[in-house]
């Protein structure tokens, strides 16, 4: 792998930069492949933007990168938010290495989300050191953000508003909304017995679960937006031993968060012993509540604002994924996500960026930031100061 030039050479260009960050495979089970993507951002970071990041965390594991610009105090701050880790496991560039053909550049973790991340340190490197805005970058939220989310809401905390790099929507289009993301594991435990010789002795684990099936799989679709998805499972230990354990986990999305807490309660009294005998326990719950449209608005607004005249008009879109934009959106921060790459097929084999698209997304991020830090928001979608208002 090339190594990034130093912060007295010239800064690689896009593609240069993608392609070094892309080739740092970084599954998110793999500390120490995150941990060698993490030095080549830092090494990025430092330039293209010309500063190291911080870094927090313990020796073992850095929790997040972030590079802080301007005054630590100023209210009209605004936080960049994304992530290095990726569901691609390492060596997964040997069989579709990073290339670009025909204006797209392909490769694991191409759209979802490396090159949002360049994009994000081409916008410090243009708006220079005196403006109050920060890039911070996680390692976990392919896995759900469980250690960084602390991190993230208190970075929030202090922004005005939050632009997250995740990929774009169809067209370019930005992402205004998600569902939330609630996540259970069933662990079913029965009575093994022989199949042959005493059957009626078992406790069939698998039987239930089977039903256990049925019923989730009722609830989805049931209100508006709502999908409850069985995704993995497994039973037994031989082909004619009654199965005494099994395992189910599912997937829920939702649009509403009442509707979101409605099922969790429904999931939740699965647990128990029914008349089959067979023990249910329920692990899991919700992981991120929906982003809803309201906190992107006063964005959404300020993006129109910055276009350039006669451009067509950015369109923004609802998606079903989650991101680390529903944490931010939930606590009442303005919040726009979809800012990052254009392109496609994220967790997909023909994941793909359009390189000159994307590059595109760079002025356009930069007059967004300059035009919030000029002009601070005056008030959250909820209702509360803003976080540029004075207070």
């Amino acid at each position: 792998m090339a190594s990034v030039p130093s912060s007295s050479a010239r800064p690689p260009g896009f593609t240069d930069a993608l392609r070094l960050l892309v080739e740092a495979e970084s599954p998110s089970d793999d500390p120490a492949a995150v941990r060698t993507a993490q030095g080549v951002l830092a090494d990025l970071g430092r330039a293209v933007v010309g500063t190291p990041p911080d870094r927090t965390g313990t020796p073992d594991e850095t929790v997040a990168l972030s590079w802080h610009l301007g005054d630590h105090d100023d209210p009209a701050r605004v936080l960049l938010l994304g992530h290095v880790d990726t569901v691609w496991p390492c060596g997964t560039t040997a069989t579709r290495p990073f290339e670009v053909r025909d204006g797209r550049a392909y490769g694991p973790g191409v759209f979802d989300m490396k090159a949002g991340l360049v994009a994000g340190l081409e916008v410090l490197g243009r708006l220079g050191p005196d403006l109050p805005v920060s890039l911070m970058v996680t390692a976990d939220e392919e896995v759900g953000s469980w250690a960084s989310r602390d991190l993230i809401l208190q970075e929030a905390a202090r922004a005005q508003a939050v632009l997250v790099l995740e990929g774009a929507g169809p067209d370019g289009a930005v992402k205004s909304a998600r569902k939330g993301w609630s996540v259970y594991e069933l662990h079913l435990h029965g009575t093994a017995a022989h199949a042959g010789l005493e059957p009626h002795k078992g406790r069939n684990a698998l039987v239930r679960l089977a039903g256990l099936v049925r019923e989730l799989s009722a609830l989805d679709g049931a209100a508006p937006g709502r999908t409850v998805t069985p995704t993995t499972a497994s039973a037994g230990t031989t082909v004619n031993t009654i199965p005494d354990v099994a395992e189910l986990h599912v997937d829920v999305r939702t649009t509403d968060p009442a509707d979101q807490e409605r099922v969790d309660r429904l999931v939740g009294a699965l647990a128990g012993t029914d008349g089959s005998g067979v023990e249910v326990r329920v692990g899991g719950g919700i992981n991120r509540p929906p982003m809803q449209r309201a906190a992107a608005v006063p964005l959404l607004e300020r993006l129109h604002r910055v276009r350039a005249p006669g451009s067509s008009p950015l369109a923004d879109a609802a998606v079903g994924g989650i991101s680390d934009a529903n944490l931010t959106a939930a606590a009442g921060i303005p919040t726009l996500d979809g800012l990052g790459a254009v392109g496609g097929g994220a967790h997909a084999d023909h994941e793909w960026v359009d390189v000159a698209a994307t590059v595109e997304r760079v002025p356009l991020l930069e007059s967004l930031i300059r035009e919030l830090v000029r002009h601070p928001l005056e008030a959250s979608p909820t209702g509360a100061p803003a976080r540029g208002e004075a207070r």
